[in-house]
């Protein structure tokens, strides 16, 4: 059975256009379920995890009830994470790029706040934002939520674990009751319910379990002994070669241990971790998402709201008790009809872990030994790309397309060399692959950028 086209369901024809530019032909479960509903004005609690498209599904929706002309906040979306935030804000401004001048506005933490009220003072459309940072505008008077007509909880659950039940019960006490409530959430904790019954008006559950389903996973688990357990992760790099890994540890100290041990042996590896600052976490990301960093070690706590597009790996060197943490992990590969692996390491002692796999999945799973795997030396699956990083950003009017201009134009970089650019307030980067790497520094630092000289380094 084909899955469902977004032209069978009744968008304005600009919308219909604009998606069809944007390649959304086929629906997603999650989206097939969720958008005729929220097109038709339902509450809504919708359980679909991380990658699912949800996203779009109630972005499109919110979109239609936008009036262009008037500036006060009309949609709120609540999410965990500035990162998410992030994500989700650059996604409505793709799916709103038909209509004139829709100024969507991110209130995250981890940011000054006076460059935000700056900005809410002239005004926005959209609001994406962090429950602690919409409550610190909501306190000093700077931001109003009274013509907000689509509210919409985004990873509510993961709010709800980081503690934040009373600030989202504060902001949602200042949007008017008429509005159209939307929750998203992985999982059904008591206080979803709870969040429910209260702020919600007659919602419809729906549940996309896809990864039942999935065709497009590999999962294999290996035993190992613990004292061998850091050899046993290299075997794996070695002989699976991913070119993109998310290694799970569930623990802060666990990732910032392995990634040095990964890097005394010669792989290029980050660790992402709660302990660090937003411009560590941005480097990390930056280079993992943009191929300068092939490994990326994560506590689920760090990782949850990535959204990270063609991850060939999952490993689990550290499996967690519950058997939902294996399947949100392992549902971040696989995705978009694509291959992907899903690898665990499991310790005699943890026999009991695996059987909750099994028995939550419904499936049986393959157990080897990890000496059934052969040892190859000298793998340390180099990334294809290098990162550059300009001081200058945002803040300068730095556009991708100027950093492109200046590598192709002056340095005379063909374009096929050039890789992912981010642009930050204040600070770009561009990857650039590693056999050309050196020339694109040097003729950066004695070249411009839109007529202006840069500081140009590898990070």
């Amino acid at each position: 059975m084909t899955d469902p086209l977004f032209s069978a369901i009744p968008l304005p024809s600009s919308l219909a256009t604009n998606l069809e530019s944007l390649n959304y032909q086929s629906m997603t479960p999650i989206q097939a379920k969720s958008l005729p509903l929220i097109l038709e004005g339902r509450d809504l609690i919708a359980k679909a995890k991380t990658g699912s498209g949800k996203t779009a599904a109630f972005g499109i929706g919110l979109i239609t009830r936008l009036k262009p002309k008037s500036y006060a906040p009309q949609a709120l979306i609540l999410c965990p994470t500035r990162e998410l935030g992030a994500q989700i804000a650059g996604e409505i401004r793709r799916l709103a790029r038909f209509l004139p001048n829709i100024k969507v506005l991110t209130l995250c933490g981890g940011q000054p706040i006076r460059p935000q009220i700056s900005s809410l003072e002239h005004g926005a459309h959209i609001l994406v934002g962090t429950p602690g940072r919409l409550n610190d505008h909501l306190s000093r008077g700077t931001l109003s939520l009274r013509q907000i007509n689509t509210l919409v909880l985004d990873e509510a659950d993961r709010m709800l674990e980081m503690g934040f039940y009373d600030d989202i019960s504060k902001i949602i006490r200042q949007v008017q009751k008429s509005r159209q409530t939307l929750l998203f959430s992985a999982t059904y904790p008591e206080g979803i319910r709870k969040l429910s019954s209260e702020f919600q008006n007659d919602p419809v559950e729906i549940r996309v379990d896809e990864y039942l389903s999935s065709e497009q996973l590999h999962e294999q688990f290996y035993k190992v002994e613990g004292k061998t357990k850091r050899e046993a992760l290299i075997r794996l790099l070695s002989h699976y070669k991913p070119q993109s890994t998310v290694i799970f540890c569930n623990t802060r100290q666990c990732c910032k241990e392995l990634a040095e041990y990964l890097q005394e042996k010669g792989f290029v590896a980050s660790a992402l971790h709660g302990e660090m600052e937003q411009k560590d976490r941005d480097r990390v990301l930056v280079q993992f998402s943009n191929q300068s960093c092939p490994i990326l070690i994560a506590t689920d706590v760090a990782a949850r709201g990535l959204d990270i597009k063609d991850l060939q790996a999952v490993i689990n060197y550290e499996l967690f008790p519950k058997p939902e943490v294996y399947v949100h992990r392992m549902g971040r590969t696989g995705r978009a009809g694509k291959e992907g692996l899903v690898l665990s390491l499991l310790e005699k002692k943890e026999q009991f872990k695996l059987d909750a796999i099994k028995d939550f999945l419904g499936k049986k799973l393959l157990c080897k030994h990890i000496d059934d795997l052969k040892d190859i030396p000298d793998v340390s699956l180099q990334p294809l790309m290098n990162t550059l990083c300009i001081s200058g950003g945002r803040k300068q009017k730095v556009r991708p397309g100027d950093i492109v201009g200046a590598l192709t134009g002056e340095a005379g970089i063909a374009g096929d060399n050039i890789g992912k650019i981010d642009v930050f307030d204040s600070w770009s980067y561009v990857a650039v692959k590693r056999i050309i790497a050196d020339k694109a520094l040097q003729r950066l630092k004695k070249g411009k950028i839109k007529g202006r000289t840069f500081k140009v380094r590898f990070i």
